[in-house]
Parts: C-alpha cells; structure tokens; sequence
C-alpha cells in the first residue's frame, strides 16, 4: 500500500460520498449526523473544505479556537458551508475529488479515514446503507491505532479488534472486541453508533 493507492481509494470515496449527498431529499441537508455539532450540510462544508483550505486558513482558524483543534474544525465547516448551497459543496466535493492536498500534519491516509469514517456519519441517521472497500476501511484502521490524532491509541489500549467480515485483526492487547469492518471503524474513531454490533469482553471499554 502506498500513497498512490491510498489517493486512488481517498478519489473514489469522495465521490461515492457527493453521489449520496447529490441524492438526499431538501430535508435531510439540515438532519444531524453522527457528530453532533454538523448538520449534513455543514459536514459536506467540512468534506469540501478540507481541500481547499491554505496554510494561513488553518493558522488563523487555530488562533480563534484558542488551541483548540476540534473546536476549528467545527467553527471552519459551519461558516464554509453557510457559504454555498448544497449543490455547490457537492460540485466542489467532485472538483476536487483527487486533489492531495490535506490538513498541516495529516497523512493520505488520514484523508481516506476522514472520508470514510464522515461518509458514515451522514448516512447511518438518515437510515442508509452504505458499504464501505474492505481494504480502505483496514488501512483506515490500522492507521487510526498508531496515529496521535484520533484518540484511538487510548481508546483501544489493551485492546485487540477483531473483524467478523474480514480475515482481519489489529491491537497489540489481550482484550478481544469482535465486529463488523465498519463498526469497528466507527467505534475506534469515538462514534457510539458503531457499538451495537460488537461483541467481547473488551467492548465496554471501547465504549466508555
């Protein structure tokens, strides 16, 4: 797996995830998504942004959230998306669909796991089923276990995922938690919505 590829998965998924923006009722741009903070519309500013930002943006934006990045993040994605209609966040999610360019500090990969992890975000509360490549999901996972950034190094200290879709595993602890590719992603990246169909006797603490 290299970048090349990893940019190949990041193309197709953003625009898999315009194509299911593109088909929502009018309605459904203002229900909220598995981050509490994000209407849809707002997490398509977050998406379409997150490729056009500058280094001075991202400066700025860190300067008014006092530190907080979390907090940028946030306030960035509802001001852009107040900005556009919902029809021009989805043009711009194609537009730049392929385009390398990434947070200061983030990885391809990060990208890909943003996207991925989002996609679910809007689709699960509006009731849509929407299966996600195994091999991104796992390049998504294994990452979010190493990096400093998603808070799944603690999350998922002394555990060991196990998938029950895929001939996969990954954690260096004894714990064992049990599950789909994508609630595993979901659970590992904080999102209580994947816990439901996990199983083991490290679960509880996944989700605590």
């Amino acid at each position: 797996m290299d970048d090349g590829e990893i940019l190949t998965w990041t193309e197709a998924e953003r625009l898999s995830f315009a194509d299911l923006l593109a088909g929502l009722d009018e309605k459904d741009w203002s229900a909220r998504t598995l981050c509490p903070e994000w209407t849809v519309r707002e997490m398509a500013g977050h998406l379409a942004q997150t490729t056009r930002n500058r280094l001075k943006d991202t400066l700025v934006g860190i300067v008014k959230a006092k530190g907080n990045w979390d907090r940028m993040n946030v306030d960035q994605a509802v001001a852009y998306a107040a900005r556009f209609t919902p029809a021009e966040l989805v043009a711009q999610i194609r537009e730049d669909a392929g385009s390398a360019r990434r947070s200061p500090g983030a990885k391809p990969v990060d990208a890909l796991a943003d996207v991925l992890i989002h996609g679910q975000d809007v689709a699960r509360p509006l009731g849509i089923d929407r299966p996600m490549p195994e091999k991104p999901v796992i390049a998504a996972l294994e990452h979010l276990l190493v990096s400093p950034f998603w808070g799944a190094k603690k999350r998922c200290k002394d555990l060991k995922l196990i998938a029950t879709d895929a001939g996969w595993s990954g954690g260096a602890g004894t714990e064992e938690v049990r599950g789909p590719l994508a609630d595993l992603l979901l659970s590992v990246s904080g999102r209580s919505a994947g816990l439901a169909t996990l199983t083991g006797p490290g679960t509880a603490r996944l989700g605590g």
